[in-house]
């Protein structure tokens, strides 16, 4: 059992232990997502720490675009509930990052593609494809997505 997923087993019985109704039911879903992430395919396997991060990652997503839906529905006891399981999904993940950083990070990423030839339109796939790994999980695609075209816009 990989790091990640033990350390979530281990926080789950605590939780359960101290009774703790949201903290237990936001792990309890999050561990099934990974095992129904770790059966799925022709094959079981098992995930490594990145794998179950991404899983983590694109359940506090849900736990964002669902807290978002019950507030434009005006269901805000739902919205609160949501937006608590994405606190605990959040402590997690690794901190996100903040815009000067992201943009640092995108301006080096446009420098070495402009030096590598790309330019206009068809830079803003090959920007993507060298910042990609480092934000990895660290910044939302549609934000860092947002900054390349900010910087390549100039």
């Amino acid at each position: 059992m990989t790091t990640l997923k033990s350390k979530l087993h281990d926080d789950l019985t605590t939780a359960i232990k101290a009774r703790d109704e949201l903290r237990s039911a936001t792990l309890r879903l999050t561990l099934t997502a990974i095992n129904k992430e770790e059966v799925a395919g022709k094959t079981a396997r098992e995930l490594s720490d990145d794998e179950v991060q991404k899983v983590i990652a694109r359940e506090a997503k849900k736990r964002r675009e669902a807290a978002e839906a019950f507030d434009k529905g005006g269901r805000a006891e739902q919205a609160e509930r949501e937006r608590a399981e994405g606190e605990v999904l959040a402590g997690y993940l690794p901190q996100p990052l903040t815009d000067e950083e992201l943009e640092s990070l995108v301006a080096e990423a446009v420098a070495e593609a402009v030096g590598s030839g790309a330019e206009g339109p068809k830079a803003m796939g090959a920007v993507m494809k060298i910042v990609n790994p480092k934000v990895a999980g660290r910044a939302d695609g549609g934000r860092v997505a947002a900054m390349v075209k900010k910087l390549l816009a100039g």
